[in-house]
């Protein structure tokens, strides 16, 4: 795992290795232990990168790299899990590069050398971003893996075009003049994350996942190609699903999924893996331990407040599979000692307060470790949210109800605060099924009633995923942009309302938040994070299995749970989803509220000009005065002005 930066210029200026050097300090977090900087003045190219030694620790794999016929010189961050098959193809086609090393790195550059950047990177399994200079067409080409594993920023800057692996990369540049976006600002206050293509600057663009982007500096053009395409492979594993039986599917996601978890491991450091004690973090680890002749090392933290703390299910599943486990119970203050952190490891406005617990494990495990492996993906492919049983339950009966008999129920639902509702759960859950056991019901159903006023699914899956659902009335100037959720011909065609909305958390949501939590959470105290279930081969599969064999009999994510529960008992996995998270809401209303206050104050909000006060301030006294849990859209507008306030 590194970093990269870099720019192209007409002319590159004086003092272009102090710029690139500054450039690559800036991200300096995600590669500690080398750096190396490229410039190619008639070109006008210049190229810097970070590194963390993680595969081939010699210097062989130093980068900027060159390939061996000089034709192409990379960045590369990420890994090529199966970099050593592909020599091995090469070699079988004729092609005999005298390899320096064994770094994946120089692999992809004998690849582009071979079949050039877009067939290398279809035959590639793994995470990545680069940017790789053509010497011969004279073209940068940029690149980002399938899924949205590493993130990567580009845009043109006066005369410059500047990309790196990191906002801060970039506004090292003394180019970098962008004004904040407000339509960009309007979207994060719906998503509590800027989604791709767009970032929180004006004219700087994140490269969608699954994409190649080839920019010509002669013409100032950019070209945009996707290799790889989640909507195809969605439409076709419904146009030829898997015809076998059920158990049959669990067996070929076991060996689809061991394969993936056996190259993951691939690493010359330590390596371990985050343990909550859920389905997919579970079987990630199962599978390490199936797969390694050593004790796997598992981290976990837990937190004192009843409803946060998943240590102990994670204790119980370390246990039973032998693993080497550290576990931290962490306190109030330290999990707030973080939040002044953020600003600086997001480097632009990101709001899922899941951000702290998972900076905080990351933390824990780089102390012994330098790659860990954890179970995100699994949610998006195998049913696992509760929204996906909510959404489709709650449209079946919603269809049929008019608008006023619906206002009247959403009136009843939000008469009572959510933690009344928590406490008539609680009496209620022993009489409930399995399926209908949540945790945080009040919080859930008031969501619930929010939704009532959808007229079709779309809309429906739209405002189950929205913090603020009508942001454009707090975001000054703003409105919004396209996106994927809004235009229907950016979604893939399948016919299931479920499937739907999966389809559409594994094109935004999974990249624009899940997957850049983890990234610049790890990143920030160098530990490389990798995601087994993201393997494309076990996406593509996953696609092709029929939805009644991921929601079977009422259980999400059946056949992971089968696979699973080969290698550890039931009775440690069944409980309610939790989720990762902390108690926000009380913190707003004790520790953190003068913190909060003065982000919130009316003066502050009106001088720096980006909201509206009024609407902000209302939510603040309803949260203050427990009438209402406001802590997603006011965690929004908190994270936006600690943000600002470093700029």
């Amino acid at each position: 795992m590194c970093g990269l930066a870099g720019f192209l210029a007409p002319v590159l200026p004086e003092g272009t290795n102090a710029i690139l050097t500054r450039m690559a300090d800036a991200i300096r977090a995600r590669g500690p232990d080398d750096s190396g900087l490229w410039t190619d003045a008639p070109a006008g190219v210049a190229l810097a990168h970070r590194r963390l030694s993680v595969v081939d620790l010699s210097p062989a794999g130093h980068q900027p790299m060159q390939s061996a016929g000089g034709r192409f010189v990379i960045v590369f961050n990420g890994e090529i899990y199966n970099h050593l098959e592909l020599r091995q193809d090469l070699h079988q086609q004729g092609h005999t590069p005298a390899w320096r090393g064994h770094a994946d790195t120089e692999t992809l550059l004998a690849g582009f050398d071979a079949w050039g950047v877009r067939r290398t990177v279809e035959r590639c399994i793994g995470m990545f971003a680069f940017a790789v200079w053509d010497r011969q067409a004279r073209v940068l080409v940029l690149g980002r893996d399938r899924l949205g594993e590493k993130p990567l920023y580009y845009g043109w800057q006066g005369a410059s075009f500047l990309f790196g692996s990191d906002l801060k990369a970039l506004k090292a540049h003394p180019d970098f003049s962008a004004a904040i976006d407000r339509q960009a600002l309007t979207l994060f206050m719906r998503h509590n994350a800027v989604p791709a293509p767009y970032s929180i600057y004006q004219g700087i663009h994140k490269l969608t996942p699954g994409c190649l982007l080839q920019v010509n500096p002669a013409t100032r053009s950019t070209q945009l190609e996707q290799y790889w395409d989640l909507r195809a492979v969605a439409r076709a594993g419904q146009d030829q699903p898997f015809a076998g039986t059920p158990d049959e599917a669990v067996n070929q996601l076991e060996a689809l999924l061991g394969r993936a978890v056996g190259a993951q491991m691939m690493a010359d450091v330590p390596l371990g893996a985050f343990l909550s004690g859920g389905v997919d973090s579970s079987t990630v680890v199962a599978l390490m331990r199936a797969h390694s002749s050593h004790k796997v090392r598992s981290f976990s933290i837990g937190f004192d407040e009843p409803g946060y703390n998943e240590a102990p299910y994670a204790k119980a599943v370390a246990q039973h599979l032998g693993t080497e486990h550290t576990e931290l119970t962490v306190t109030a203050r330290q999990a707030m000692d973080v939040i002044p952190l953020l600003p600086g490891l997001y480097a632009e406005p990101f709001a899922d307060s899941s951000q702290i617990p998972t900076f905080l494990v990351s933390q824990l495990a780089r102390q012994q470790v330098t790659v860990a492996l954890s179970g995100d993906g699994g949610d998006e492919l195998f049913a696992g949210y509760n929204r996906y049983l909510l959404a489709q339950g709650l449209w079946g009966k919603l269809e049929h109800l008019p608008m006023g008999l619906r206002a009247r129920l959403a009136r009843g639902i939000v008469s009572l605060s959510p933690s009344t509702w928590n406490k008539l759960a609680h009496v209620l859950q022993p009489l409930l099924p399995r399926s209908l056991r949540q945790v945080n019901m009040g919080d859930k159903l008031h969501k619930g009633a929010a939704v009532m006023a959808a007229h079709t699914p779309a809309e429906l899956y739209r405002l189950l995923v929205s913090h603020w659902s009508t942001p454009e009335q707090v975001v000054r100037g703003g409105h919004e942009p396209p996106t994927v959720l809004t235009d229907s011909a950016q979604q893939a065609d399948v016919d299931d309302f479920v499937q739907r909305m999966m389809a559409l958390d594994t094109l935004t949501y999974l990249p624009d938040d899940i997957l850049a939590k983890v990234d610049r959470a790890a990143m920030g105290v160098s530990l490389e994070s990798r995601v087994p279930l993201l393997d494309h081969r076990v996406v593509e599969f996953a696609w092709s299995l029929p939805l009644d064999y991921k929601l079977r009999g009422g259980v999400s994510k059946w056949p992971l749970r089968q696979v699973l529960y080969r290698h550890v008992p039931p009775a440690l996995i069944e409980r309610p989803k939790m989720g990762f998270g902390i108690p926000i809401d009380q913190w707003l209303r004790g520790p953190l509220r003068a913190w909060a206050e003065a982000l919130l104050d009316p003066v502050r909000l009106h001088h720096d000009g980006f909201f509206e006060v009024a609407p902000i301030r209302q939510k603040w006294a309803e949260h203050l005065s427990g009438q209402r849990n406001w802590q997603y859209l006011l965690w929004d507008v908190l994270m936006f002005q600690a943000w600002l306030a470093e700029q």
